[in-house]
């Protein structure tokens, strides 16, 4: 931003399409070992982009090219406890040739920005660098400390991002009790006197698996009674064909009894498809809250058709309910059998946290100033984000990345999916929205 921009008076509504577009740009992709381009090119723009209005960022690089830019914004009483803003820079790996506009493009059609990363979450990184330039140009200092993180890594789980600086540089998050992050703050529209904005305040735990079953190599012709493959193949389709029970936590619960009261209608949980039914475009974010799941994404096995391999592996994405780990792996291991071995490739605590207090005092008033029609309810996001590294430093973390959405847009469809995409419309009202919380917070 230049002088003359600053002396036209250009403001964070106005720079936030073109910052989501150049973030789109930079190639963050995430393989999960290192062979992608890496966050550094990103986090070296996003600090040039938090220096140019008085800042003083640091970038943190955890393995080479994987990089993290963090900066502390001075408040009026530093007495306060401070708030963290943070959001991830990668973003999961994407064919060109399955996309309507090329996925790094940050190309402008049909009222949104598409690409890679739009809205998970160079959207909500655009909106926050918007924000925080916008208030530096007008001298508009937050009430209370706010650090804000543009992190590394969040894709594969986060180590090289959130956990690298929670527990490499936790003196970067001094004073802060809370956080707000990516997957919530979303519309959804009930009818045009109502719609519901999701606040993420509890996510599933993670077992990502390998499983691993020894068998007797041997020639493909003969009578085989060990066969690796067979008996991992048995395990996995029980896996993947596995209903878990449904279990309701509190942050569920209150979900399902105020969707239920905007729609007019009770929402059971026990019967998960009548339910799933009644919830539009959210049933894919909400639909897997209301169980442990466990998903087989990867078989490995032998080299060569006449040869009966003497091991099979396969991988597990397995994700478990707040209070329910232990009864989950229970689950897993019955399903799995003796004869298999599984391994934890990367595993993570689930969260939790109450829909109170001042924090949502103040993201409820915010939308309610830009809606009128706004509600702000609690849910729980079936995946991850990096809140699980911040809870170790005792952060109450929350989804609020504030969008304004048409009823139209599959919006649960865009995270990881082809074409992703995000409303110009709704980055500016996320710049309005976050700019009153911050003042409320």
């Amino acid at each position: 931003m230049s002088e003359t921009d600053t002396a036209q008076g250009v403001t964070g509504e106005d720079e936030v399409v073109d910052l989501c577009r150049e973030l789109i740009r930079f190639d963050t992709s995430n393989y999960g070992d290192h062979s992608g381009p890496g966050e550094r090119k990103a986090a070296e723009w996003v600090a040039e982009k938090l220096a140019e209005v008085g800042l003083e960022p640091k970038i943190y690089e955890s393995h080479p090219g994987r990089a993290s830019t963090v900066a502390r914004i001075a408040g009026e009483d530093p007495s306060r406890p401070a708030l963290l803003i943070h959001g991830h820079l990668d973003v999961v790996p994407a064919n060109a040739d399955d996309w309507t506009h090329h996925p790094f493009s940050g190309e402008i059609a049909d009222g949104c920005v598409w690409g890679r990363g739009a809205v998970d979450m160079k959207d909500m990184d655009a909106m926050t660098l918007a924000v925080v330039r916008d208030r530096l140009r007008s001298g508009r200092r937050p009430p209370r400390d706010v650090v804000v993180a543009f992190l590394a890594d969040e894709e594969a789980g986060g180590t090289y991002g959130a956990r690298y600086l929670v527990d490499h540089h936790p003196e970067l998050f001094e004073g802060v009790t809370e956080a707000i992050s990516e997957v919530g703050g979303f519309s959804f529209t009930v009818n045009e006197q109502r719609r519901l904005y999701l606040i993420q305040t509890a996510e599933k735990g993670m077992h990502w698996m390998k499983l691993t079953v020894a068998g007797t190599a041997g020639h493909g012709s003969m009578i085989h009674r060990d066969n690796a493959i067979t008996e991992l193949s048995e395990a996995v389709a029980r896996v993947g064909r596995h209903k878990f029970p449904v279990r309701v936590t509190k942050t569920t619960r209150a979900f399902l009894d105020e969707l239920g009261d905007a729609l007019g209608t009770e929402l059971d949980p026990e019967d998960m498809e009548a339910t799933i039914a009644k919830l539009g475009g959210i049933a894919k974010l909400i639909g897997a809250t209301l169980s442990n799941t466990a998903n087989p994404t990867q078989l490995n096995a032998g080299y060569k058709v006449n040869v009966i391999p003497g091991e099979a592996t396969a991988h597990i994405d397995g994700r478990f309910l707040p209070g329910y780990e232990e009864e989950f792996l229970g689950d897993l291991d019955r399903l799995l059998g003796p004869h298999v071995r599984r391994e934890d490739v990367h595993a993570d605590k689930a969260v939790e946290t109450t829909f109170d207090g001042a924090l949502v005092e103040a993201m409820q008033a915010a939308l309610l100033a830009e809606d009128p029609a706004a509600k702000a309810i609690p849910y729980m996001l079936s995946g991850g984000t990096d809140a699980k590294s911040f809870d170790d430093l005792g952060i109450r973390g929350f989804g609020f990345a504030p969008l304004k959405l048409p009823p139209e847009l599959d919006f649960a469809g865009m995270f990881h999916g082809v074409d992703e995409r995000v409303p110009v419309d709704g980055l500016q009202f996320g710049v309005r929205v976050l700019d009153r919380f911050i003042d409320a917070s």
